[in-house]
């Protein structure tokens, strides 16, 4: 179970803006306005643990469904 991962991505116009990872624990920019959002979204840390807690809320409840 320590190699599940919560991954949330925002595209537009079929490019990768930004990423969170869970193994990460924070945003990944890919883009000049990517790396702006990351900054910003990182620096909300309660948006950001609810986002760790993600993990354990959706993704290790669910791994014995599929």
């Amino acid at each position: 179970l320590k190699d599940i991962e919560f991954i949330r991505s925002y595209y537009y116009n079929k490019l990768e803006l930004t990423r969170f990872d869970s193994n990460v624990g924070e945003f990944v920019g890919y883009t000049t306005f990517g790396v702006k959002q990351a900054e910003y979204w990182n620096k909300d840390t309660s948006y950001i643990a609810g986002l760790r807690a993600q993990r354990e809320t959706y993704c290790l409840t669910n791994v014995g469904i599929d």
